[in-house]
């Protein structure tokens, strides 16, 4: 189905008691909750391997002056070191995934040098120790605030890098009110529960990894151009993901080098995983930003300008930027309007997605801005937001396919109390604690991919489905099956999803807020092409026809599915983007609440209560939805509060480079959380109406935590994250005397 127009009346919307839309629980929890659920590196389905162990570079710049495997080769269980010397010929660099070990060039520390490759991991790793690796060591670039002169205009991404419309600097000029903030937020990893690792083996000329990746199609035709092999050669296996964000949309070096190493071992499995360490090091992060906000506004709050520059930065070679001005594009109304996107090369690894790439660190500093702009109008920052929603599209200048931005505020406002709120910052005690609560709006656009599935009803009622998509932790299986139990009339337990599996229909994956949309709607189709044989072997009138309870019903007849599978049913189904995109702007929205409070003694913050209302179209299964949404509140509290990887200046050395030091929020560090959604449902976006709810949560939950600790201190800081060192130094320089109510 190509989505060039919109959506009718379809079966989800006339048969509304069916499994979609309600809170299932998680049909692989009990799989996940045995360990029957494996991850790549648990898998048995190849025996035999060998393991690999990947020596890493130890500084950040230079070339490799000597590499010493000899005594490495001599310790007990060694098979083989792979390094540039013996390495098997490879291809061109594709989607980030390129070519290893193929010279002795250092570009970021943590570059892959070797792979020791032994009968047992502990092996392995014991002799990785022992390869000796002589650097010719230059002097290299870390620090994105020390290259923003040397920042170039990145190359064309999906979207332009930079976008204009009227004169952003007369309508600042003129505006009577006006704010220039600078914004910084930190390099981050994904930090997934699951380490990168990947088992690979050969037979002839095809290859086999079971590996952890969010997207197979997609890694597949990556590995086939680093490999040298047509892509049908290349199989990819990721039944289940511990975890993702972004981190694993690109095969990285364990699936490389265990393929690179099973070649050379004439087919062996070899199965491969990073560190912790290695993780951090050694795959993709978030870029730092730097970025510049300027508004400009009528006294009475409306926008006469908005401009929103960001610069980021990624690895030598590579053209990966961080789009955080992207969503600035469309959030509110005015008639002048400038982004811009710079990119600068560092030695650092290379940066790329990660969970709502552009939107999370550009609203980080837009919803801010925002709150800085009505306290300068002395403007509730509610009624700001309101007073600029714009009626279409400010940019594309065509409709929203649906937009409930100001209903989410205005019902959030109502559910947390906002009414309430004192306006005057610091000017609310709870014994030390000074307390204060912030807004902010979410928006996360809601993209669609082009996906293929196939179905089979046997004979005793089983439904299978079939597709490459991926489980990351998400719940797709579950609402996938909710699907296609509804579609075909038949309960979710009788429904056997199959995904994970490149030699299975292409999907789209996981990632980007499109799976579930993706992978959902080519099920659709598959399963209404399944419907319309199993019509054709009755007399009844199909336009009236109700599948449920194993049966067929139009009017007052029926027919039983059973008497009419035969030996059996298949039928396969397809989505395609259409020109919907580009006739209307897709966003998912929403609103973000939260209430911290400050100690006035030592500075630390401790969020006490916190709302997001959200719209994502139909939802197709309230419990993993509200549990994403949370999720993605919990990502923006810790990017508000902690998140940050430490770049050591003097040597590119991430200095926090395991979960002992990289600070992400625990359950001591949250309060309850609680996330709700409007009801929606959107008929331009796919056949199911509904909207990506993955990364919407993450979308603004800082700067709500941000403006909610700025009304608590009157400390505004634009320098994420926001840890106390920082609010103590705001203390300082306020210095309005003793601070104990």
């Amino acid at each position: 189905m190509d989505m060039s127009q919109p959506i009718g009346v379809t079966p989800l919307d006339t048969h509304t008691d069916g499994p979609v839309g309600q809170p299932i629980d998680r049909v692989d929890g009990p799989l996940k909750v045995t360990g029957r659920a494996p991850y790549a590196y648990e898998s048995r389905e190849m025996a035999n391997p060998a393991y690999g162990f990947v020596v890493t570079a130890t500084i950040a710049k230079g070339r490799i002056r000597d590499i010493d495997t000899a005594a490495a080769e001599r310790m007990p269980g060694v098979v083989h070191v792979l390094t540039h010397r013996n390495v098997p010929s490879q291809g061109e660099k594709k989607e980030q995934v390129g070519p290893l070990l193929t010279g002795t060039e250092i570009e970021h520390r943590g570059q892959p040098v070797a792979l020791v490759v032994a009968e047992s991991f502990e092996e392995a790793r014991a002799a990785a120790a022992a390869v000796r690796v002589a650097y010719d060591e230059q002097k290299g670039a870390y620090i994105l605030a020390d290259a923003l002169g040397a920042a170039k205009k990145p190359e064309k991404a999906k979207t332009p890098p930079d976008s204009s419309l009227g004169d952003v600097e007369a309508g600042l000029a003129s505006a009577p009110v006006k704010i220039d903030a600078r914004y910084t937020t930190p390099v981050q990893s994904h930090a997934m529960m699951e380490p990168h690792a990947t088992i690979a083996a050969w037979e002839g000329d095809h290859v086999t990894l079971i590996t952890a990746n969010q997207m197979p199609n997609r890694g597949q035709d990556a590995l086939a151009s680093v490999l040298k092999v047509p892509k049908d050669n290349v199989r990819l296996i990721s039944r289940f993901v511990g975890g993702g964000f972004g981190g694993k949309l690109q095969p990285q070096a364990d699936a490389i080098l265990a393929a690179l190493a099973s070649k050379n071992l004439n087919g062996r499995p070899v199965k491969v995983a990073l560190t912790r360490q290695q993780v951090f090091t050694s795959t993709t992060r978030r870029s730092g930003t730097v970025q510049r906000v300027r508004l400009g506004a009528d006294r009475d709050g409306t926008l006469i300008a908005i401009a929103h520059e960001s610069w980021s930065d990624t690895a030598p070679g590579d053209n990966f930027f961080e789009t955080s001005a992207n969503v600035t594009r469309s959030l509110y109304a005015a008639p002048n309007r400038l982004t811009a996107h710079r990119l600068a090369n560092l030695n650092l690894l290379p940066a790329s997605s990660m969970r709502a790439p552009g939107e999370a660190v550009g609203m980080l500093a837009f919803e801010c801005a925002m709150d800085e702009l009505a306290e300068a109008l002395a403007l509730d920052p509610i009624a700001l937001r309101i007073r600029n929603e714009p009626a279409q599209d400010p940019e594309k200048h065509v409709p929203f396919s649906t937009r409930q931005l100001v209903p989410c505020l205005t019902e959030g406002a109502r559910r947390f109390g906002w009414d309430k709120r004192n306006p005057k910052p610091a000017s609310v005690r709870d014994g030390q604690w000074m307390v204060g609560t912030g807004v902010a709006a979410a928006a996360r656009l809601n993209p669609l991919q082009p996906a293929k599935a196939r179905v089979r009803l046997d004979p005793d009622g089983t439904l299978t489905a079939r597709m490459a998509m991926t489980d990351i932790g998400t719940g797709t299986y579950t609402i996938l099956s909710q699907i296609a139990a509804e579609m075909l009339g038949v309960k979710v337990s009788e429904v056997r999803m199959i995904l994970g599996d490149t030699a299975d229909p292409m999907s789209s994956g996981s990632g980007g807020s499109f799976g579930a949309a993706s992978s959902g709607s080519a099920l659709y189709m598959a399963c209404e092409a399944l419907r319309g044989q199993l019509l054709a072997k009755t007399d009844l009138e199909p336009a009236n026809a109700v599948f449920a309870d194993n049966r067929i019903t139009s009017g007052n007849r029926s027919a039983a599915l059973r008497d009419l599978i035969g030996p059996g049913l298949e039928a396969e189904g397809e989505i395609k983007p259409g020109e919907n995109e580009k006739k209307f702007s897709q966003y998912s929205y929403g609103a973000h609440f939260a209430e911290v409070g400050v100690d006035a003694d030592t500075g630390e913050i401790r969020l006490r209560r916190m709302l997001g209302v959200f719209t994502g179209g139909r939802i197709l299964n309230p419990k993993t939805a509200r549990s994403q949404a949370i999720g993605g509140m919990v990502f923006g509290v810790g990017a508000a509060l902690m998140e940050a990887v430490e770049v050591d200046p003097r040597y590119g050395t991430f200095v926090n480079h395991d979960l002992a030091e990289y600070h992400v929020p625990v359950h001591a560090d949250l309060p309850e959380i609680d996330a709700v959604f409007l009801p929606e449902l959107d008929d331009k976006a796919n056949p199911l109406k509904s909207k990506g709810l993955g990364e919407l949560g993450i979308c603004g939950a800082g700067a709500a935590v941000a403006n909610a600790v700025y009304n608590a201190t009157g400390i505004r800081i634009r320098d994420y994250p926001l840890t106390l060192d920082k609010i103590l130094e705001g203390f300082g320089a306020k210095e309005t005397g003793p601070r104990r109510a």
